[in-house]
């Protein structure tokens, strides 16, 4: 059995080609190993350290490293993984009945696949001119997750109209990290971030039609996006840097920046990529 492995745009993604079929249909995510719990497969490859995340398509499955790890060790461990697993003979989903964070499900699999032949014909190969790629990463309760690199960062919002227009059934496109539990919001840095934006700055900005959400807190970084009136403002820069943050800093010791991750443009955010 020959495993191909194939590069991505995301240098933490690694995509790996078994020959054979993985899923029969749609996709499945696992962003963490408690997701995994039902999947022999990903259960397995999260075994290895330095695997953040598993993502299983019809035929292929995509590994997420960990920024400090090397590929020179991990590929050939999770081509082995790879490989013991479908000697093994178990099954990749254990139970046809139940669904992986972000799965689909029961009459949602044929929705998958026309999100996918969507993805395929009419996104990927416009945000891959420019440089970008996207990648879909589940699909429930009317929320289509995507991934979007490169390029592709700022364009959720128009993705988001295509879906909507051609698939009445999607209600919500969003970047799947988005979806993902933030530990860093129940820090005390966080909650004391929080604080700040409820009782002293969103107070202010409501004025103008605003608000500023909190949307993670990492390390000495709290990362809020702006939202209503404030989204896509040609003074959303100045807001920023000569009053939230100047605001946040001095009244929680702990956080040295902050950093904005709205998409101005598109209307949506690129999660974690800060502002001009």
């Amino acid at each position: 059995m020959f495993i191909k492995c194939e590069a991505t745009p995301n240098p933490a993604n690694l995509k790996f080609l078994p020959g054979r079929p993985v899923l029969e249909t749609g996709t499945v995510d696992f962003p963490n190993a408690q997701a995994a719990r039902r999947s022999p497969l990903a259960r397995r490859l999260f075994e290895y350290d330095g695997v953040t995340g598993v993502f299983l398509g019809q035929d292929f499955v995509t590994v997420t490293k960990q920024a400090d790890t090397g590929w020179e060790a991990l590929e050939p461990k999770i081509r082995e993984g790879i490989l013991d697993h479908f000697v093994s003979g178990e099954p990749v989903i254990q139970s046809a009945g139940e669904n992986g964070s972000g799965a689909a499900a029961g009459g949602d699999e044929a929705l998958m696949a026309e999100i996918e032949e969507l993805l395929t014909s009419r996104v990927r190969p416009a945000v891959q001119q420019g440089g970008g790629d996207v990648t879909l990463r589940g699909f429930r309760d009317g929320i289509v997750l995507l991934e979007l690199t490169g390029d592709a960062a700022g364009m959720m919002a128009p993705i988001g109209r295509l879906m909507r227009h051609f698939l009445p059934e999607v209600l919500e496109v969003r970047d799947y990290r988005d979806d993902q539990d933030k530990p860093g919001l129940s820090t005390p840095e966080g909650l004391a971030v929080q604080r700040v934006l409820t009782e002293r700055i969103n107070p202010s900005v409501a004025g103008h039609g605003g608000y500023i959400s909190l949307v993670d807190v990492q390390d000495d970084t709290a990362y809020i996006r702006l939202e209503g009136g404030c989204q896509g403002c040609g003074m959303a820069d100045v807001t920023l840097k000569q009053g939230v943050e100047v605001e946040i800093i001095e009244a929680v010791e702990a956080i040295g920046r902050v950093l904005d991750v709205t998409d101005h443009a598109g209307g949506t955010n690129p999660y974690y990529q800060p502002g001009g």
